[in-house]
């Protein structure tokens, strides 16, 4: 964060864009930008904060009569407090950092034996990634799909959604196959997915991109975290929409509106779905070694 300051400060850079990586939902790196007036090309630090923590998310999310995955209420302090839960709840449960995201500080657990050994793992693993240990515990819903919405706001009030992507293709949580839109998704949950999203961001105040994740089972869609940054999987949806992205953002941190010429999104009717675009991951991983990423 200090290198990044520096070389914005050193250049007279007018803005800084975070590409997709850890600084890109830092709140205190977005904060420290506004605070030197410098353009960060994103959400605000409030909404990094807000959104970013998958606790107050899911809270903000159940206040607005959301469906979230059953789980703990907020974070989980204790080992007892988790077996109460996951008991709840039922086995198989997902123990989930609440900050960030890539798969980090993610375990499943099938029994209460294991559950011990996996919250520390999990606890040790969140600290490193994200400076953040604090855990949250939810119910597995297996074979669920994770389709993810794809939503932009301007500083104006205006909120869209650009379709969705489905990313139910993962190894080790992390997804390998990302598909836009998703295949064989009923227009039903297609619409409620993305009434929700935008429900949610226009609640929120939100500003720029931000991408609103479900896990969709029978009809059902379940709310579980909000990426507040741009994604890795992003160019899928540029290519069925045929809109660039990383400019909307730039022109958006401008001030203008998502409607206005310098954009042209028009109204939401305006952005239209074409075709399908696949983006496929190359997983290295090390057989010699447990299969860990190499």
């Amino acid at each position: 964060a200090d290198a990044v300051l520096a070389a914005a400060k050193t250049t007279g850079a007018a803005a800084i864009h975070p590409g997709y990586g850890f600084l890109s939902e830092n709140a205190n790196f977005v904060q420290i930008v506004e605070d030197h007036e410098i353009s960060f090309i994103g959400p605000r630090a409030e909404h990094i904060r807000i959104m970013g923590d998958k606790i107050t998310a899911k809270d903000t999310m159940k206040r607005l009569g959301v469906p979230c995955v059953p789980g703990s209420e907020g974070g989980i302090n204790s080992i007892s407090e988790g077996k109460k839960i996951a008991k709840k709840i039922g086995y198989p449960v997902l123990i989930k950092a609440a900050s960030g995201g890539g798969g980090r500080g993610m375990r499943r657990v099938a029994d209460p034996e294991q559950l011990m050994q996996s919250i520390a793992l999990a606890r040790s693993e969140a600290e490193g990634a994200f400076g953040n240990g604090d855990l949250i515990l939810e119910r597995a819903i297996e074979g669920a799909r994770h389709v993810e919405v794809q939503v932009f706001a301007d500083k104006h009030g205006n909120v869209v959604h650009l379709c969705e992507r489905d990313c139910s293709v993962q190894r080790r949580h992390q997804k390998v196959v990302e598909i836009a839109p998703a295949p064989n998704l009923s227009e039903k949950t297609r619409e409620a997915l993305f009434a929700d999203s935008l429900r949610l961001a226009k609640h929120a105040g939100y500003h720029n991109a931000g991408t609103f994740e479900y896990l969709v089972a029978d009809e059902q869609h379940y709310f579980i975290e909000v990426n507040p940054r741009l994604q890795v999987e992003h160019t899928v949806t540029e290519q069925i929409t045929g809109i660039d992205l990383v400019q909307v953002q730039l022109r958006v941190e401008e001030g203008h509106a998502l409607s206005s010429q310098e954009i042209g999104l028009g109204d939401q009717s305006a952005i239209v779905a074409r075709g399908y675009a696949i983006q496929c991951r190359i997983t290295t991983e090390d057989p010699q070694n447990d299969f860990l990423p190499d």
